[in-house]
């Protein structure tokens, strides 16, 4: 037995020998400084530590039970695996967060049914788009495929302005999992209108991105998206009206458009402007990289109602941009009026307008004499003519006079009740001067006021001068004659006493 037992020892001693020391994972031979710098081959050291360590920890473990190794010898065995496992899988975490990367495919802006305006993403994973990925993809080994290497959790993406304010509704968005090959859509709604945004994702570990994208159109509509911002308007008679218009292209396959307007009375003048060269325009076309224009529709008013048009009753109409190719089929449609449906049905695009005809009343003053002779216990008196010249009643007519200190004035009517449109009235005035006034000219200032549409309107002023001639004296004027007459008469007589000597 004791020969045995020494046999045993002799064993165990020389297999001690010959077993090297557990190598942790940043003492392998294999491991390089640069490893975190070229984290691939950083990986595949790592790798190299790992399956060392485990093919030394899966011998250590068959020595152990056959006795031929200690409790203690094992258990650093396993501590050295362990840590090269986790060397390992730090090294995989570390080249699958370096190599994912998400890409915008698609930005799509469109308009929904309730005129909202909403931006469409694709968002995809790129992660498997180079070639050494490829590679730890077809790695069999299964912690590595635990780790889902085409899959990138956790993505929070929201949309900003220039100014990096966010503009869209959710402010928000996260995605779950975004997998390799699986695009993924996210539809936002547009805070505020822009053609250029910018899309600012974060995923993994806290990767970035930041891009500024020009918003592609939604092609499939194949219309023109109208808008107004003075889509209401009041327009006085008489005079014109101008309603602004942004053209936003919505199709991949027509560029020209044509600009109609239906609905709207005959008797209101239209046309459409460049609102930069004041062009007029009929076609339009949208250039490259272009896909927003401006333009302007002028209306003029005629300068009195007519049945169509009636004072403060809307006019509604619709502006349509119709694609050239269609414009002879609308035009050579009869004339009439258009509603909502059968226009929604042309599929082309439109805006509702809506115009409210206005006037104003223009006060004319006319006195055929503004000057005028009294004695001093005389009285001034004129008529003065009011004309209603504009294109809306006048009501509370009332013409006012500012006559010198103590003077007596009396004007009939006081105040016309209102005047209607080139109506005529006359008004009469008079100016009494006080007693013992001395002579000289004196000033009367008129002024006349009125409302139009509750708005106040005033008429031209006039001035009303009053001469007072002084007072004259009858018996020194017969007096004075007298001795003129004497005068006169004397020298007749002398003359003709020198001429009979």
């Amino acid at each position: 037995m004791r020969h045995r037992a020494f046999t045993i020892a002799c064993c165990l001693a020389l297999l001690t020998a010959f077993v090297p020391e557990p190598v942790p994972a940043q003492a392998n031979p294999y491991f390089n400084q640069r490893d975190d710098k070229y984290r691939l081959l950083g990986l595949k050291r790592a790798k190299e530590a790992y399956e060392y360590s485990r093919r030394e920890f899966d011998r250590q473990q068959d020595l152990y039970k056959k006795g031929l190794l200690s409790q203690a010898e094992l258990e650093r065995s396993r501590v050295t695996f362990a840590d090269a496992e986790v060397n390992y899988q730090q090294s995989l975490l570390a080249v699958l967060f370096e190599t994912q990367f998400i890409s915008v495919e698609k930005a799509v802006k469109y308009q929904s049914a309730d005129g909202r305006k909403h931006v469409r993403l694709t968002l995809v994973n790129t992660s498997g788009g180079n070639a050494e990925f490829q590679k730890l993809v077809k790695m069999e080994d299964q912690l590595f495929r635990s780790l889902q290497p085409d899959v990138i959790p956790n993505i929070y993406v929201s949309i900003a302005n220039g100014e990096n304010a966010i503009i869209s509704q959710p402010y928000e968005a996260k995605i779950d999992e975004l997998r390799f090959g699986r695009p993924q859509p996210l539809d936002f709604v547009l805070l505020q209108d822009l053609d250029a945004v910018t899309v600012n994702i974060i995923y993994g570990n806290g990767s970035t991105r930041s891009m500024k994208i020009y918003l592609q159109k939604d092609a499939s509509q194949n219309r023109v998206l109208v808008q107004s911002q003075q889509f209401s308007q009041e327009g006085e008679l008489g005079k014109s009206a101008s309603f602004d218009l942004t053209l936003e292209l919505f199709s991949g396959t027509v560029n020209t458009f044509g600009l109609e307007v239906v609905n709207l009375p005959p008797q209101v003048d239209r046309f459409f402007k460049d609102p930069q060269t004041q062009a007029r325009l009929s076609q339009f076309k949208f250039i490259e990289n272009a896909n927003t224009r401006r333009a302007a529709l002028e209306v003029s008013l005629p300068d009195r109602p007519t049945s169509d048009i009636v004072m403060g009753r809307p006019i509604p109409f619709y502006v349509l941009v119709i694609p050239r190719d269609r414009m002879e089929e609308f035009r050579t449609a009869a004339p009439k009026q258009w509603t909502a449906e059968e226009i929604e049905r042309l599929n082309v695009g439109y805006v509702k307008l809506e115009l409210v005809p206005r006037g104003k009343g223009r006060l004319l003053v006319r006195a055929p004499q503004l000057f005028h002779s009294i004695k001093p216990d005389g009285t001034v008196r004129l008529t003065v003519e009011l004309v209603n010249e504009g294109t809306r009643r006048l009501d509370n007519v009332r013409i006012e006079a500012d006559v010198p200190l103590n003077w007596t004035k009396r004007i009939e009517p006081a105040v016309l009740p209102s005047l209607d449109i080139a109506e005529e009235q006359r008004v009469t005035l008079e100016f009494t001067p006080p007693a013992g006034i001395p002579s000289g000219r004196y000033e009367v200032r008129l002024r006349t006021s009125a409302l139009s549409d509750n708005q106040p309107v005033n008429g031209e002023d006039k001035s009303v001068t009053a001469e007072v001639l002084p007072e004259t004296n009858v018996a020194g004027t017969l007096i004075i004659v007298l001795l003129i007459l004497g005068v006169v008469g004397g020298i007749v007589w002398y003359g003709v006493r020198l001429s009979k000597r």
